[in-house]
């Protein structure tokens, strides 16, 4: 992909007009939350260091006046690593025989609740490749355990592609928000990154039946895939708007060497960081994880999310013995630490750029169980 920063050539009355009016597009994307497909173009086609920090600032106060200085934590637990799925960039697809797979029982699953919940954590992320284990039948008697135990927690599920009717199945059994990104939003990079199996259109129609039927919806999407150009990260801006999802997870591809795409230059931290504060302009109270893949790419990488719009990290509260394995990417941070060093971690971190924990359920602002937005 072409730099999202690349350097404006010509004379500095030229350089000053493209410089005044990417101020321009910035402040009204800040006011009005919409721009159109070329204007998206012309920020990522030309945006340097300085129109940079002014977007990042924008996205930070834009932040602030919804969730202030708050960061929402939610206990993430990868209950398996089995996947029928062939994403090329994917660490953890069926294809890759040189990780060890493991899963979870309901049994095990509960109890990384009960070390979360002792922790704080009042909304667990369950998390999987596509694992066929996980049947309706499966996943609604983990939703009763979990909300019997524990009535006041959210329950946030990532298991992928499913019927409108398995959606519907788990929502009725206490599901509270499911996260499935786009990937992308440009059907031919779609098509580039994931096999002939797969379907762009059944991503989109999984993501529009979750709104429907009353679910706080993730999307997301890469940034830096092979092949991705400016023009595809405009799609993902606009689909995004359009979609109007309550959660958004963005991060850096990042390239694993046991998949089809090895040999790849990853995603960059300040492309990145750029995605997310032009998404917290376009959806103001939308939740935004400061991604762990942020983390594993530059050491302070959460905490520079922080600063241009993010308002969520998700520590990991998976058994330790099995988080190597849970390799979508590699060189993942804390893999080693303990449930509890991992919130004492990031809590240090959190505080130490200027934020507070909140240890609420953390909902979208605004967002009523059974409305359809």
């Amino acid at each position: 992909m072409n730099s999202i920063l690349p350097k404006i050539k010509g004379n500095v009355v030229n350089e000053q007009a493209v410089s005044n009016e990417l101020f321009r597009l910035i402040d009204r994307l800040s006011n009005d939350t919409i721009l159109t497909k070329d204007e998206f173009q012309y920020i990522l086609d030309n945006i340097s260091n300085q129109e940079t920090q002014y977007l990042f600032n924008k996205g930070f106060e834009v932040k602030q006046k919804y969730y202030q200085n708050r960061v929402y934590l939610r206990g993430l637990i990868e209950i398996s690593n089995y996947c029928k799925m062939g994403c090329k960039y994917c660490g953890i697809n069926y294809k890759v025989d040189t990780i060890e797979r493991y899963r979870l029982t309901v049994e095990e699953i509960v109890k990384c609740c009960d070390v979360g919940y002792s922790l704080g954590y009042r909304t667990f992320v369950i998390q999987a490749g596509e694992d066929s284990y996980y049947s309706d039948d499966v996943v609604t008697m983990m939703l009763h355990e979990i909300k019997e135990k524990f009535p006041d927690v959210r329950i946030t599920l990532s298991l992928g592609e499913r019927s409108k009717e398995s959606f519907q199945k788990l929502y009725d059994a206490g599901a509270d928000r499911y996260l499935l990104r786009h990937e992308t939003a440009s059907r031919k990079l779609y098509e580039h990154l994931h096999p002939s199996f797969m379907s762009f259109d059944n991503r989109r129609e999984c993501l529009s039946n979750l709104k429907e039927i009353g679910y706080q919806v993730g999307g997301g999407f890469m940034v830096g895939s092979p092949t991705q150009s400016n023009a595809d990260l405009v799609e993902d801006l606009l689909y995004l708007k359009e979609l109007g999802p309550h959660m958004v997870g963005i991060g850096p591809y990042l390239c694993h060497s046991d998949t089809e795409l090895k040999g790849n230059e990853s995603g960059t931290l300040i492309e990145t960081l750029i995605m997310v504060a032009l998404t917290r302009l376009i959806l103001p109270k939308a939740l935004l994880p400061a991604t762990t893949a942020l983390g594993s790419l530059d050491k302070i990488g959460r905490e520079k999310a922080l600063k241009v719009g993010a308002n969520v990290m998700m520590p990991n509260i998976s058994p330790t013995e099995n988080r190597e394995k849970y390799e979508i990417y590699q060189n993942k941070i804390c893999t080693s630490d303990t449930s509890d060093q991992c919130r004492n971690c990031i809590e240090a971190r959190i505080v130490g750029v200027g934020h507070e924990i909140d240890l609420g359920v953390g909902d979208y602002i605004d967002f009523e169980k059974g409305d359809v937005q």
